[in-house]
């Protein structure tokens, strides 16, 4: 089957990458540079796998910058461009969705069309709507950054949003090429799919609010955080996952999509959600009072990412936490080997690991490594089970 997706970020190229083991792919960004890379079977993005399953494995997989190029032969459009938050219009920028849903009526494509992106409750309809002749499902992406093609080939369930004959065969699509078996699925109207998107990332939000006042709690009042946790864990109902303090979530799912799920909530009376997104604010204070308490002279920051083998630090919890070091006049130097600038955010960077912590009278880091190597007595984390 020809199939086009839209979209070289983790989500379009990891999908990219699955379905060219039986099918015929073709990945379309605006992004020169990224299509560049891609041709040269070099990932744009950091995921270890991704890059091993370019360079070395036999993919039916072309590159291209124009969506028309291949449309003619396609028999699905898939759909993974970015959808920010807009805080101006209080709900997700589907700009290039709905875009890319008018050049392809302008080409007469009839045929199927999945949506990947992330988009508010009730978008799929409502594109539905306008453009009848087109086939429209959403099917919910559940990856992890840095680990988003070995999440496509061993899915938790895989969602389809649509109960169209079209989109139940690409759902076969997807189980066919993944390599776990007995993959769990459903199927729902689209924007039951879409509501499974949000509530998922909302109440994996929850639960690091929740474990991160755990943890703010047992630091007050000079009590062991892991004894806690714990203690919580070993039971059945609560469970030994995802409970790993953090300096607040972030990344580029969990904050957009809490934010558009409470405003489609708009009038039903909600509180959990508006609790858990004012959580994550307090917590950073926390950790900037925790920090300043300290009176580091010279305060390190170890790392921006949110996560290990991620490359993405958009909405990363340390960068409000260095925001507000900055309001209090700390002098800052940063460890980012990522980072090709001298500086961010006006802050020096050492590219040098060793120097950094010779430097560094406090080093703080959101997520611990061995790769750190130091003394305690000059290390703030909240890292406890050093898992990502």
């Amino acid at each position: 089957m020809n199939i086009t997706i839209l979209g070289a970020g983790y989500v379009g190229l990891s999908n990219a990458i699955l379905l060219a083991k039986n099918n015929q792919v073709t990945l379309v960004d605006i992004d020169k540079e990224k299509i560049s890379l891609l041709k040269k079977k070099k990932s744009p993005i950091r995921d270890s796998l991704i890059q091993r399953y370019l360079s070395k494995k036999n993919l039916s997989l072309t590159f291209d910058t124009q969506i028309s190029n291949n449309l003619s032969k396609s028999k699905a459009v898939l759909i993974a461009t970015p959808t920010n938050f807009d805080p101006k219009t209080k709900s997700f920028d589907t700009v290039s969705i709905e875009d890319i849903l008018k050049k392809l009526k302008r080409n007469k494509f009839s045929k199927l069309v999945v949506i990947r992106s992330t988009v508010p409750v009730g978008f799929t309809e409502k594109m539905q709507k306008k453009y009848p002749n087109i086939d429209i499902a959403f099917f919910p992406e559940f990856l992890r950054e840095g680990d988003a093609l070995r999440d496509s080939l061993y899915p938790s369930r895989i969602i389809c949003g649509s109960k169209t004959n079209k989109a139940r065969f690409f759902l076969n699509l997807l189980k066919e090429s993944a390599i776990k078996k007995n993959i769990q699925t459903q199927i729902t109207s689209p924007s039951e799919a879409e509501a499974i998107k949000l509530f998922s990332n909302m109440y994996l939000a929850m639960r690091i609010a929740f474990f991160n006042e755990l943890d703010s709690f047992s630091l007050s009042k000079n009590l062991h955080p892991k004894e806690n946790i714990d203690g919580l864990s070993s039971d059945p109902r609560i469970g030994n996952y995802y409970n790993n303090p953090s300096f607040g979530y972030g990344g580029y799912c969990l904050p957009k999509d809490t934010q558009q799920l409470r405003q489609n909530f708009k009038d039903i009376p909600q509180k959990l959600i508006q609790a858990t997104i004012q959580s994550n604010h307090s917590r950073k204070k926390f950790i900037v009072n925790e920090i300043l308490k300290r009176k580091a002279k010279i305060i390190g920051i170890y790392r921006l990412s949110m996560k290990a083998g991620s490359d993405n630090w958009r909405e990363s919890a340390i960068i409000d936490v260095i925001k507000s070091l900055k309001r209090e006049q700390n002098q800052l130097i940063i460890y980012e080997p990522l980072l090709s600038k001298k500086t961010f955010m006006g802050i020096s960077i050492e590219k040098d690991l060793n120097k950094f912590k010779n430097k560094s009278k406090l080093i703080v880091a959101n997520r611990f490594d061995g790769a750190l190597g130091v003394k305690n007595e000059i290390l703030f984390t909240r890292d406890i089970f050093n898992e990502n």
